[in-house]
């Protein structure tokens, strides 16, 4: 399955190898090592430093309060009294996704399970075949029931020889919570014949705070968590997703993420630490040190690594913030590699930049991180320097940069790896959400396609001429041989100012070659609206979410299968 765009890695790559931070080379070659001229910058913390002030952990309070359901639902799936003509069934499971339920039952003959929650409109159903294939033993994840409504639901079991038996259910649903019910939804320019929406695929609109909640192409609400998230919603191994959250809804520290799946159930919970002071470095005064409590650790973006760590980006506990990622194991919960961007450019950049409100240091304000399996890199992005940029995973190795800063403003040793702009190419200002296109598909390590939305406001070395004045999705083509980027595509410069954002947004590539694209903070952030454009700019769906509560706006939105057909859903285990 796909979510968001292909960042879920395969089995078959190796763990990758756990070095400290560093700086030698742009390659792995040694010629190219040996002309490495840039020295790491004095650690502000170090390593071991930041590991302490996070102090990631795996925790089982979740999964421990889940235990009595689960137990409940094995028992269900077991029992022989349940069968097709009379299932069990359990809206709202896991008490925290309302639009889901599960239906479990046994059948005297192997047979394969498929289901269908009927829409209100053509192409508005959602159809999933459940993954195990021919057997006895049914447990029927359902998604995408309509809130405040009897759903009318099919089971259609399915034998060896063909023979098919249909089950319709009527799955009663309570009302839609406040944050979301006054959240008002508008759509227009649809098109459903030509957006990307196959038999199972909703738009998720991952907010920047409060519950998170997915629409169908009507815009109605078909999914959503009554745990509250912040920023971060990932697609992981075997379908289960990554989500920001908290466990008490009245703090303003997210800092629990949850493995869990669309019906609720947690499966794995990392905790870390919202309380970071000290320091061990002379620099960090103590005003900064005491202002560096009730802190989110993980702020924007998280990837999953071909070894099933995932790599995030994180504040580490200094005077500074967002300018850190962090490696965490997936088995021990412990964090494996540090990168502290401060190590790894100019010093002058973070120096030189001012105190936020908050007395923190923003210099970097790191918000996307993909990594390339082509060549083992990562990408990331830079609003507050309006900046893009490529390193080698295993050193750090710069392999290049792109911004609007000149190159004679850069020290020496940086310029060689400052990619040269075609003529006509956009030069980004504060943008979000840079991701490689075709990962680790047809892209060679040395030519590559990205896409990001530009936000198009120059923070500090942006194009300052149209700063302002609209913003756009833009997809770029690098020639990293050459060192040379282009921009290849691009849409939201006609929309003008009336779609410009000053902060957060997204641009998402579909299956089809559609766009997404989240321009989330439209009129000052009184309004999120999501356009999908086809390749030649016209628009296929356009929804508008209003009056969405304070700071709940769309930071991102997907266009989602729900659900993957990697995903199992098993209380036997």
């Amino acid at each position: 399955m796909q979510f968001k765009h292909p960042r879920v890695v395969t089995l078959a790559v190796a763990s990758l190898a756990i070095l400290t931070v560093g700086l030698a080379g742009c390659s792995s070659s040694k010629s190219a090592a040996s002309s490495y001229a840039i020295k790491n910058n004095k650690a502000v913390l170090s390593t071991a430093q930041i590991k302490k002030n996070l102090d990631t952990k795996i925790i089982t309070t979740r999964q421990d309060s889940q235990k009595s359901l689960t137990a409940t639902y094995k028992a269900a799936a077991e029992n022989s009294k349940y069968t097709l003509t009379s299932p069990y069934v359990k809206v709202n499971p896991y008490k925290t996704s309302p639009l889901t339920a599960l239906v479990t039952f046994k059948s005297s003959t192997a047979e394969k399970i498929s289901y269908t929650v009927v829409g209100k409109t053509d192409k508005t159903s959602i159809t999933n075949t459940v993954k195990g294939g021919y057997t006895t033993t049914h447990q029927v994840p359902v998604v995408g029931l309509y809130a405040a409504y009897t759903n009318t639901v099919k089971i259609t079991a399915t034998t060896k020889a063909g023979k098919t038996t249909t089950k319709t259910l009527k799955m009663k649903t309570g009302a839609l919570p406040t944050y979301i019910k006054d959240a008002t939804i508008t759509t227009k320019n649809v098109n459903k014949s030509k957006m990307e929406i196959g038999k199972n695929k909703l738009t998720i609109m991952n907010r920047t705070t409060k519950e998170p909640f997915a629409i169908d192409a009507d815009g109605a609400v078909r999914w959503y968590s009554t745990d509250y998230s912040q920023h971060t919603i990932e697609q992981w191994t075997g379908g289960h997703i990554m989500m920001l959250s908290k466990t008490d809804v009245n703090s303003d520290v997210y800092n629990d993420l949850i493995e869990t799946d669309y019906l609720g159930r947690v499966y794995k919970e990392y905790s870390f630490a919202s309380n970071t002071s000290s320091s061990d470095s002379a620099s960090v005064s103590k005003a900064a040190a005491k202002a560096n409590t009730e802190t989110t650790v993980i702020h924007h973006d998280l990837v999953e690594l071909p070894n099933h760590n995932f790599l995030a980006t994180v504040s580490d506990g200094s005077k500074y913030k967002e300018d850190t990622m962090i490696e965490v194991s997936h088995k021990t919960g412990k964090i494996v590699k540090v990168i502290d961007m401060k190590k790894l450019l100019p010093a002058s950049m973070y120096k030189k930049f001012a105190k936020g409100a908050d007395g923190k240091i923003d210099w970097l304000h790191q918000n996307a991180v993909d990594y390339d399996k082509n060549d083992k890199s990562i990408v990331i992005s830079s609003r507050n320097q309006d900046m893009i940029m490529k390193l080698d995973y295993k050193t750090n190795h710069i392999k290049w940069i792109y911004s609007g800063k000149k190159k004679s403003t850069w020290p020496k040793a940086y310029r060689k790896y400052l990619l040269k702009a075609d003529k006509g190419t956009v030069v980004t200002g504060g943008q979000h959400g840079l991701y490689l296109l075709n990962n680790g598909g047809s892209n060679s390590a040395n030519s590559e396609n990205f896409l990001l939305y530009d936000n198009n406001i120059s923070v500090t070395n942006g194009n300052k001429s149209t700063s302002g004045k609209y913003s756009q999705a833009v997809e770029y083509h690098v020639n990293q041989k050459n060192m040379t980027i282009k921009s290849t595509w691009s849409y939201g410069k006609s929309l003008g100012k009336t779609n410009f954002t000053y902060v957060i947004g997204y641009a998402e590539r579909e299956a089809n070659g559609n766009t997404l694209i989240d321009f989330g903070y439209k009129n000052n952030g009184t309004e999120s609206n999501v356009i999908e454009v086809t390749k030649s700019g016209k628009q296929v769906f356009n929804v508008t979410m209003k009056s969405a509560a304070a700071k709940a706006y769309a930071y991102r939105a997907y266009r989602v299968p729900f659900y993957s057909s990697s995903y199992q859903f098993d209380a036997t285990r």
